[in-house]
C-alpha cells in the first residue's frame, strides 16, 4: 500500500526577504535605539510667578537705549559710548558671536552638496621581477591622476537641518548674551560715575565744615581773649578744623581711585580718568514701571533671551543626537583621468568614472549613541534650569530696586526735615555763643549734628540715583528682543 508524502515545504524568495528584513528590524531595535531616553524638563512660565504686589503696573514706558542721557549729565553719556567702543570685555563678547556665526555657516554648508577636485602627480621606478611586461617592468615613469568629486547628504532624518538650527540659535544667543555684556559695562560706569558724584558731594560738605569749624575757631579766639573761654577751647576747635580737613584729603583720594576705576571700565590707562570732569548729574526722572510686567520682561533682559535661545539650540541638539540612531546616505560621484604620461592624460581610455551611494548604518557601538543622547538631555536640562534661575532673579532684581527706590525716597523727606532742623539749631547755637549763653561744647554738637545731616542728604540723593540706574539695568536698558514668540515654551 502506498503512503502519500508531502513535499519538503520550500520558502519562496520573497517570504525570505521578509524574514531578512524582520530580522534585521528587530537586531536594529535591540541594539541601537533610544528607547527610555528622555526629558521632563519644561521652561517655568512667568504667570507662575506671582510678583503684582512687588512690582505694581504704573503705566510708564520701559527705557530706551540713550537712558544715560535722562540724568542730565552729557559726560555720562559719552564716557558710556566711549568705554562701549574700547572695553576689552565687549571686544571678547563680539569674537563670540562671531565665532558662533562661523559654526552657522558650516553648519549651513552641511545641507548642501559638495564638490572639489584632486590632482596627484607621482614618480615611480617600477620592479622588473614581477608581472609587469616590459617597458613598463624595469623602467621609471610618471603617473598623472585628475578627478573631480561631489557628495550629497540625503539628510533623511534632518540631522543636517537641525545641526544648523542649533548653529543659528547659539549664534543668537551669542549676540544676546553680548548686548548683556554691553548693559552691564554701560551700568558700570553709571554706577560708578554716580559714586564719584557722591564723593564730590560729601568733599562739598566736608570743605564746608573746614569753615564753619574755622568760622568757630575764630569766635572761641575772641571769647578767650575777653575771658570767656580758655586755651581748651581753643585747642579743641583746632583739632576739630584739623580733622576736618583730613576728611577732605581722604576724600580726594577716593575720587583719584573712583577716576581709576572709571578709566579701567573705558579700556584706558589710568591717566584717562584724571581726565574726567567732575560730574554734573540732575535729578533723575521718575521711572514708573511699565504695564506689562513682567510678561514682556522676557523679551527685554538680554539674559533672559540668551537663555532662551539657549534652551532652544539645546531642543534641536536632541534631534541632531537622535538622527544619529537612522542609517546615513551620502550621493557620491566622480569623474576623472588617470594615466602614466601626459600624453596619454585625457585619452578616453584613460576615464575613471565612479557613482553611488554610500550607506552608514549603525549596528552595535557599545551603548555610545544612547550615552550621547543622554549628554544632550543633560544639556537640555541644564539650559532650562538657568533660564528658571534667570527668570526668577531678573523679577527678584526689580522688584528690589522698586522697593529700594521707595524706601530711599521716604528717607529722603525725613532726611531733608531733619537737616532744616539741624541747620537751624546750629545757627542758634552761634547767636547764643556769640552772646555768651552757651559753651562751646553745645555748638560743636549742634555741628555735628548738622553735618552728619548733610552727609545724609547728599548720600540719600547719590542712592537714588544709584538705585535708579539699577532699575534700568534691571528692566533691560532698552533692549529688545524681535522675536515675538519668546514668551511661548519652546
Amino acid at each position: 500500500m502506498n503512503r502519500f508524502v508531502s513535499p519538503p515545504f520550500t520558502p519562496s524568495a520573497a517570504a525570505l526577504r521578509i524574514v531578512v528584513v524582520a530580522a534585521l528590524v528587530t537586531i536594529l531595535s535591540a541594539c541601537v535605539n533610544y528607547r527610555g531616553i528622555r526629558s521632563d524638563g519644561h521652561p517655568a512660565d512667568v504667570a507662575g510667578y506671582h510678583a503684582a504686589l512687588s512690582i505694581p503696573t504704573q503705566g510708564g514706558a520701559w527705557p530706551t537705549m540713550d537712558w544715560a542721557m535722562h540724568f542730565g549729565d552729557p559726560q555720562l553719556s559719552a564716557l558710556i559710548s566711549e568705554a562701549i567702543a574700547n572695553s576689552p570685555t565687549l571686544a571678547q563678547a563680539k569674537a563670540r558671536v562671531e565665532k558662533a556665526s562661523s559654526y552657522a555657516e558650516q553648519a549651513g554648508a552641511a545641507t548642501g552638496p559638495s564638490a572639489g577636485a584632486t590632482y596627484s602627480f607621482s614618480r615611480e621606478h617600477f620592479s622588473g621581477s614581477t608581472i609587469l611586461p616590459s617597458p613598463i617592468g624595469n623602467s621609471w615613469d610618471s603617473e598623472h591622476d585628475l578627478l573631480a568629486s561631489a557628495s550629497y547628504n540625503l539628510d533623511l532624518w534632518g540631522k543636517n537641518h537641525e545641526a544648523l538650527h542649533t548653529a543659528l540659535l547659539q549664534q543668537k544667543a551669542a549676540d544676546a548674551e553680548a548686548q548683556q555684556a554691553r548693559l552691564v559695562l554701560a551700568a558700570s560706569v553709571a554706577h560708578a560715575y554716580v559714586h564719584l558724584a557722591l564723593l564730590y558731594a560729601l568733599r562739598d560738605v566736608a570743605q564746608n565744615e573746614v569753615k564753619s569749624r574755622s568760622a568757630i575757631g575764630s569766635l572761641t579766639r575772641e571769647r578767650v581773649h575777653i575771658g570767656l573761654d580758655n586755651e581748651v577751647e581753643s585747642r579743641t576747635v583746632d583739632v576739630n578744623v584739623d580733622v576736618s580737613q583730613a576728611d577732605v584729603s581722604e576724600l580726594d583720594g577716593r575720587i583719584a581711585v573712583t577716576r581709576y576705576e572709571l578709566a579701567a571700565l573705558l579700556g584706558k590707562g589710568p591717566d584717562r580718568g584724571l581726565q574726567i570732569a567732575r560730574p554734573a548729574l540732575l535729578e533723575a526722572p521718575d521711572l514708573a514701571l511699565p504695564n506689562s510686567l513682567p510678561a514682556d520682561l522676557l523679551s527685554r533682559r538680554p539674559d533672559i533671551v540668551a537663555a532662551h535661545w539657549r534652551i532652544d539650540a539645546a531642543g534641536h541638539d536632541v534631534k541632531v543626537a537622535k538622527a544619529d540612531f537612522f542609517p546615513d546616505i551620502n550621493l557620491v560621484a566622480a569623474f576623472g583621468y588617470d594615466a602614466f604620461g601626459w600624453g596619454h592624460l585625457f585619452d578616453a581610455k584613460s576615464r575613471q568614472v565612479q557613482a553611488g551611494p554610500a550607506i552608514h548604518l549603525p549596528l552595535f557601538d557599545g551603548g555610545a549613541l544612547r550615552a550621547q543622547l543622554k549628554d544632550r538631555y543633560a544639556d537640555y536640562d541644564l539650559s532650562v534650569a538657568a533660564y528658571d534661575q534667570t527668570l526668577i532673579g531678573a523679577l527678584n532684581d526689580v522688584a528690589t530696586q522698586v522697593a529700594t527706590i521707595r524706601a530711599i525716597e521716604q528717607q529722603q523727606t525725613s532726611a531733608q526735615r531733619a537737616y532744616g532742623a539741624s541747620q537751624r539749631a546750629y545757627d542758634l547755637e552761634i547767636v547764643r555763643y556769640k552772646a555768651g549763653l552757651d559753651p562751646q561744647l553745645q555748638v560743636l554738637a549742634a555741628d555735628v549734628a548738622r553735618l552728619a545731616q548733610s552727609q545724609r542728604v547728599a548720600t540719600l540723593r547719590m542712592q537714588r540715583l544709584d538705585a535708579q540706574v539699577a532699575l534700568i539695568q534691571a528692566l533691560g536698558g532698552g533692549y529688545t528682543s524681535l522675536t515675538s514668540d519668546l514668551a511661548a515654551a519652546p
